[in-house]
């Protein structure tokens, strides 16, 4: 069995590259070796004064502790404790030896340092895997200097050094100042997956203790000496701005120290890519606490003056190239977006994939089968609201709080208020919630503008109907799937017409994309002034729900088994593929079906028990499900969902369960009651009292994961789960209730 070696002969110059653009931000550099003070506020006994930085994650000290830095914003997804696993594994230390810390935005010692796509383990698995290897060598290499013996004899296992024929030990600790002058190795082993520890067992989230004994972990958390609190008054319709303002009484209020405008981007700067804000123009109050702001805000909502706002069109920097934004002037409704959609999803769209004739085959059909389906907006509600602190000074600042992205908001900060990149500092807080929303940070942006005018701490919050009228939700889309069948019902082509408000979620080349000889993707938007953006798995969240519900429709007028069905099509896709451009591993997406069909004992009927199914494939993961329902009352009550995961090698088992349960749960939710409406610009639910969200009585009472068992790299786990749930229910509620369940939320329809 070969030894998986990175990098294999490079030179040094090329490692210090490959390494630090790798993904998870391995640094090699001047300042590899230094000596650095310990600032963990962690308790452990017999901390020292002194550590070792051996890399831009790692911190040897003298006892043999080792600190991890876990780079990645910590949402809920365990990045924090599964992406030092990583390291600790090719490091060979015993976790409970290492100490963990949320590291702060570092440019330099980092890359990718942010979450989104599920990719932070994907990206991240070489560079974190190689850091530990490569401070093992070093380590071992000191070790063998010390030792006056050959460093291949040298094995590392539990932070200890053995030289098994001289029997020979010591610590890690012992040689860490030694291994500080070594070079850097220019190519290093890392071990065969076989011989992993650690990376496939369970343990405990790093900030569990904190959590439950209510510690300070969170953005919303913050309190600092001095520190001011802010929140502000936006339009209270989409299409609007602001036109004038009376803050004097509300100045003279208790407690408040001043009302002002702020805009949050000035009208000649680029935008980054996240930089997405509804209303530029806004109304700050900042008073001395958070219950003299909400009412004294309350009272200057009544002496703000809006007026319509002209169409727009910004420009921002999409990852190097421009990209222009439209937002229309008016105020927009949810039903003319319906409308609309009805409109374009009819009409051929702009053609994204043809294979074969799709046009031929459709007008020699014996059959045709069609359905569309749409889903409206939805609104993140992150339990923990936006919030950020800021302490902006002359020509520094520092800013802490919950985000997701803070390598692209700290350019945004800096031309906002005119400070140097290495004069800002970012401290990433725990997230109460992101799921997309979190990308963009533009309350971050206010909290500093607001500082900087105060020349004072700021704590910035956000209400939450602040949060749910504010924008950025997951589009409203609708698309329409075509099936003709011949007189054999065999199926003869396929053909989508996707679109949204204000973006398509085609995905032309995804399943069942190359499984049939004539197929058509067509696509087409209707550009809006209701911001959007991502939200858990972009996209797929609809396309799920269209494509296999779809699916399960055609099997049925094909007299097919649904699962037998996919089976079949992706039997096409590995034998006989069609074009070359198919994103999917069939052979991956049918193992997961087959592996779901059997743990399901799936055509077994049970008396009373409706069954769905689906499969998806999406951020490099396959999943499938299937729904078990009940009626009670005539309601249906999910009692069980099984789910099989192939995300290649799994980290840390019991928080890979813990996601996929999660995705579940919240995927049955959204399905069924997830629902933002827009009259006339203005967002219809703007609190829990009217955005219906799963309530704990209507989370399934069981869920039973299993994961494909692989030596694959890993790949995401945040989102894939997600998606399918949704079409699975309602095949469920179709065989349920017997009429399809083609728009969401579901309940609308029972």
């Amino acid at each position: 069995m070969s030894i998986d070696v990175t990098p294999a002969q490079l030179s040094r110059r090329t490692f210090l590259k490959s390494s630090s653009l790798a993904g998870g931000g391995l640094f090699l550099g001047f300042s590899w070796m230094v000596s650095c003070k310990d600032n963990s506020t962690a308790v452990n006994d017999n901390l020292p004064e002194e550590w070792i930085k051996v890399s831009g994650y790692i911190k040897i000290a003298t006892n043999g502790k080792i600190t991890i830095m876990s780079p990645n914003p910590e949402g809920g997804q365990n990045v924090k404790t599964s992406m030092p696993m990583i390291i600790a594994e090719e490091l060979d230390a015993l976790w409970k030896d290492v100490i963990v810390e949320q590291a702060p935005l570092d440019t330099e010692n980092f890359t990718r340092q942010f979450i989104g796509g599920s990719q932070a383990i994907r990206q991240g698995w070489r560079s974190l895997r190689t850091a530990g290897a490569t401070v093992k060598q070093m380590l071992k290499q000191a070790a063998a200097e010390t030792w006056q013996v050959p460093a291949d004899e040298i094995t590392a296992s539990d932070g200890q050094l053995f030289h098994a024929a001289s029997n020979k030990s010591g610590s890690y600790g012992e040689f860490v100042a030694a291994a500080s002058q070594q070079p850097i190795p220019e190519d290093v082993a890392l071990k065969e997956v076989n011989d992993f520890k650690l990376i496939g067992t369970s343990q405990k989230n790093v900030d569990v203790k904190k959590i439950i004994t209510g510690k300070p972990l969170f953005g919303i958390d913050t309190f600092k000496e001095g520190m001011l609190i802010a929140m502000l008054v936006q339009p209270p319709a989409f299409g609007m701005k602001l036109k004038d303002f009376d803050g004097l009484e509300v100045k003279a209020l208790p407690g408040i120290r001043d009302v002002f405008a702020i805009k949050t981007y000035n009208e000649d700067y680029k935008w980054q890519f996240f930089d997405t804000c509804s209303f530029m123009d806004k109304v700050v109050i900042v008073g001395e606490s958070t219950w003299q702001v909400i009412q004294a805000k309350k009272q200057l909502e009544s002496k703000i003056q809006w007026e319509l706002n002209d169409a727009l069109e910004i420009t921002r920097d999409r990852f190097g190239t421009d990209q222009t934004l439209t937002f229309p002037a008016g105020l927009e409704s949810s039903k003319d977006h319906m409308d609309k959609m009805k409109q374009l999803v009819s009409t051929k769209g702009t053609e994204q994939r043809k294979d074969g004739n799709p046009e031929k085959v459709f007008a020699q059909a014996s059959k045709i089968v069609e359905k569309t389906y749409s889903a409206p907006f939805l609104a993140h509600n992150c339990m923990e609201p936006m919030n950020f602190f800021a302490h902006v000074t002359e020509n520094s600042a520092f800013l802490s709080g919950p985000l997701q992205k803070p390598e692209f908001t700290e350019k945004t900060v800096s031309a906002r208020l005119g400070i140097p990149l290495e004069n800002i500092e970012i401290e990433m807080t725990r997230l109460g919630g992101g799921y997309g929303k979190r990308s963009y940070a533009h309350w971050l942006v206010e909290a500093a503008i607001v500082s900087q005018k105060m020349n004072a701490p700021i704590k910035l919050v956000y209400s939450r109907e602040d949060d749910m009228t504010s924008g950025i939700y997951r589009p409203t889309y609708m698309a329409k799937y075509k099936a003709a069948l011949g007189d054999d019902n065999s199926l003869l082509g396929l053909q989508v017409n996707a679109g949204g408000t204000p973006e398509s979620p085609l995905y032309a080349n995804r399943f069942p994309a190359g499984t049939i000889e004539n197929y058509l993707a067509e696509n087409w938007i209707i550009p809006s002034n209701i911001t959007s953006g991502s939200f858990r798995a972009p996209s797929s969240n609809f396309m799920a729900s269209a494509e296999q519900s779809f699916l399960d429709e055609l099997a049925e007028e094909m007299g097919k088994d649904p699962i037998s069905l996919r089976l079949e099509l992706l039997e096409n896709a590995k034998s006989n593929p069609v074009g070359e451009r198919n994103d999917y591993d069939a052979d991956r997406y049918a193992g997961v079906l087959k592996l779901v069909r059997d743990m399901s004992n799936w055509g077994e009927e049970k008396e009373g028990v409706y069954r769905g199914v689906s499969a998806y494939f999406c951020h490099n993961t396959y999943a499938a499900q299937v729904v078990d329902l009940t009626l009670e009352n005539g309601a249906p009550v999910v009692q069980k969902v099984y789910c099989v995961v192939d995300c290649g090698i799994v980290i840390n088992p019991d928080a890979a369960n813990n996601l996929i349960e999660g995705a579940i749960v919240d995927g049955i939710g959204n399905a069924m009651y997830g629902k933002l409406d827009i009259k006339d610009g203005t967002p219809e639910q703007q609190n829990f009292d009217r955005y219906r969200i799963i309530r704990m009585t209507e989370a399934p009472k069981e869920i039973e994961v299993r994961f494909v068992e692989n030596s694959i790299d890993p790949t995401g786990l945040g989102e894939p789960a997600f998606p399918p749930v949704m079409p699975a229910l309602a095949n469920a509620l179709y065989k349920a209730k017997g009429k399809r369940f083609d728009h969401q939320p579901y309940s609308d329809y029972l």
